[in-house]
């Protein structure tokens, strides 16, 4: 498989869409409450912030079409209505807590601004880098990632060199895998995966770019390359934050221990760095997240500009909002819409990947319909019901952590395959 520079340049702009504020922020304090089982938690972590991710850019390389084709063999109807509760709740709330981020780490501590100045202005330059469609791919892979990519390697290579006898603790996870996947949900990655694609595949049809296989090769090696650049930094955050393990309090938010972190690796000039990669990848996150959806309503309104360009402010303008709060804040008001939407695009990047004759259109509904149902319990219990759904998630397989869909979905996908071989065998019969 070989790898030219505009490999790179894709497969950088698809790791600095991906990296953003989660991606920043949940790693170090995972590991610090893992301690020495910090290996098995950076592995459910990568599942479902790396492994899942790049399986949903496969999926956009085969599929080469726009977000709609993810669920449109579910119906047209439930397509449409999964993509706008997508770009929603990615505009509504993974995009402004980039901003919140960036004025928590590197604003606030410097200027002591409000909240309000710092995300008007951060979305004011997003937009411009949105309304600027056509270079996003180049500004993002050939300058913006490589150095976050290059500042984030050095505080996580100082962090593991500069430990002479790293003291690290038990671990506070009973279940470290499954901590660890969770946890992964918040960085949207799954989510991000589906989003970002359509923006590479777009950005590839501006520039001209009409061969499908030669497409289709360009994003999985760009996929590839941010996966790997995902898998790296995200478990050495997660051992660093691990060797810290007895030096924090367990209590400590996760902007305030990636804050002392940086400090602890790279002194008094750790805050300036730091700041500087919490600007640049929350900032190409936030392009990401606004650009994709204005992609999708322009496509939606029959390649429409003008729909491109509001929605482009609305995405901007909900950024300055909400971006206002604190990000623990907003982390939590995510954890509900996480527990019902990403089963579904989880299922839906699996469903897309596999061969078509595994997937008909019955499959697709069928598995579909029981994510959703099997999600319910999850979905509840997040919202502050947990006392009442409790009984039937100890009944489900996998209730107890958050996992209740898993095995009815496999279950049906497997019974619904070979009740077709056998009608298939019946027929040849």
């Amino acid at each position: 498989m070989r790898f030219n520079k505009e490999t790179f340049v894709a497969g950088f702009a698809l790791f600095s869409m991906f990296f953003g504020a989660g991606n920043l922020m949940l790693p170090p304090l995972l590991g610090l409450k893992a301690g020495d089982a910090w290996f098995l938690v950076a592995l459910g972590f990568v599942i479902s912030a790396v492994i899942i991710p790049l399986l949903g850019i496969f999926a956009h390389a085969r599929l080469q079409g726009t977000m709609l084709d993810f669920a449109k063999k579910v119906s047209p109807g439930f397509s449409l209505v999964y993509c706008l509760l997508v770009y929603i709740i990615s505009i509504g709330l993974p995009s402004p807590r980039t901003a919140s981020v960036t004025h928590e780490i590197a604003i606030q501590p410097f200027f002591g601004t409000s909240a309000l100045l710092t995300s008007s202005i951060y979305f004011a330059f997003v937009f411009l880098f949105v309304i600027n469609r056509s270079k996003i791919l180049g500004l993002l892979g050939k300058f913006l990632s490589p150095i976050i990519f290059i500042v984030v390697l050095s505080i996580i290579c100082i962090g593991v060199f500069s430990t002479e006898v790293p003291l690290i603790g038990p671990s506070d996870f009973q279940t470290p895998v499954i901590s660890g996947l969770l946890e992964g949900y918040q960085t949207f990655d799954a989510i991000g995966a589906v989003v970002v694609g359509g923006v590479i595949i777009i950005s590839l049809k501006l520039k001209g770019e009409d061969n499908f296989e030669r497409n289709r090769n360009l994003i999985i090696k760009s996929g590839i390359v941010a996966g790997i650049g995902l898998l790296i930094i995200y478990s050495g955050m997660i051992y660093n934050g691990a060797l810290f393990n007895t030096e924090f309090d367990k209590e400590i938010t996760r902007t305030e221990l990636l804050s002392e972190m940086s400090l602890k690796t790279l002194g008094n000039i750790g805050k300036v760095f730091l700041s500087i990669l919490v600007g640049l990848a929350c900032f190409t996150t936030a392009v990401g997240i606004v650009t994709g959806t204005a992609d999708f309503m322009k496509g939606v309104f029959g390649d429409s500009q003008k729909a491109y360009f509001i929605t482009a402010i609305i995405g901007c303008v909900l950024g300055v909002l909400m971006g206002q709060f604190d990000v623990h804040y907003i982390i939590n008001v995510a954890v509900p819409a996480l527990m019902f939407i990403y089963p579904i695009t989880i299922v839906l990047i699996l469903l897309n990947i596999l061969p078509d004759k595994l997937t008909s259109p019955m499959v697709f509904r069928a598995v579909v319909i029981v994510t959703i149902l099997f999600s319910i319990p999850d979905f509840l219990g997040s919202l502050g019901m947990r006392e009442v759904v409790t009984p039937v998630l100890d009944i489900l397989p996998l209730g107890e952590y958050s996992l209740a869909w898993l095995i009815p979905v496999l279950i049906t996908l497997v019974i619904l395959n070979l009740i077709a071989v056998r009608n298939k065998n019946t027929r040849a019969v």
